[in-house]
């Protein structure tokens, strides 16, 4: 097994809770896992991003080729794009946000973003935001977009649940539960678009 997986957002949208699960959740599977981060300046919504990497043997380098990713993993639709000449043509999946966070005065249009994103051939876009709020809390849209893109990572997903309670335990039972109902629903999402 092994899976190349970038991570991609704003600073603030949780980008590095959603790396710290998988990585929980990979080491509960038994696999070896390399990460290299860049942490943008959160407080001016800069680019956070995780090149993440597991493997059922060993692993030399924490960083991903150009055209190697088999999963872009975005809270950010531009960030997805951003990130689109690592993702693997003939194979790499990009699970997306679809709301944009407008921080620069040139922001493309959304139309042409979403078009761009269909352009690939395996992509997962919806509004994560939107079904965080309905189902747990708007802070857990980052559990909503891990659960999406939970069946293509190769890890049981059980483990992933189980990961999430290990790293919010600490908040209490009232956000663990939010966050695995938020990861649940991403989950459903993503199995209706993957059939």
């Amino acid at each position: 097994m092994k899976k190349d997986i970038i991570l991609a957002g704003v600073g603030g949208q949780g980008i590095l809770s959603i790396a710290t699960v998988i990585g929980v959740a990979a080491l509960q599977e038994g696999l070896f896992i390399k990460q290299a981060e860049v942490h943008g300046m959160s407080q001016r919504g800069g680019d956070v991003q995780s090149n993440l990497r597991l493997s059922s043997d060993p692993i030399y380098s924490d960083l991903i080729a150009q055209g190697a990713a088999d999963l872009i993993v975005s809270l950010e639709p531009m960030e997805a794009l951003r990130y689109a000449a690592y993702l693997n043509p003939q194979s790499g999946w990009i699970v997306t946000n679809t709301v944009p966070f407008v921080n620069i005065t040139n922001y493309p249009d959304m139309a042409l973003v979403e078009a761009e994103l269909h352009r690939r051939p395996r992509v997962i876009a919806f509004d994560v935001d939107a079904a965080a709020k309905e189902i747990a809390s708007p802070r857990s849209s980052n559990m909503v977009l891990l659960g999406a893109c939970a069946p293509l990572l190769g890890i049981d997903t059980d483990k992933l649940a189980d990961g999430i309670r290990r790293i919010f335990a600490p908040k209490g039972d009232n956000i663990v539960e939010a966050n695995i109902a938020a990861f649940n629903h991403g989950l459903n999402v993503a199995k209706a678009v993957i059939k």
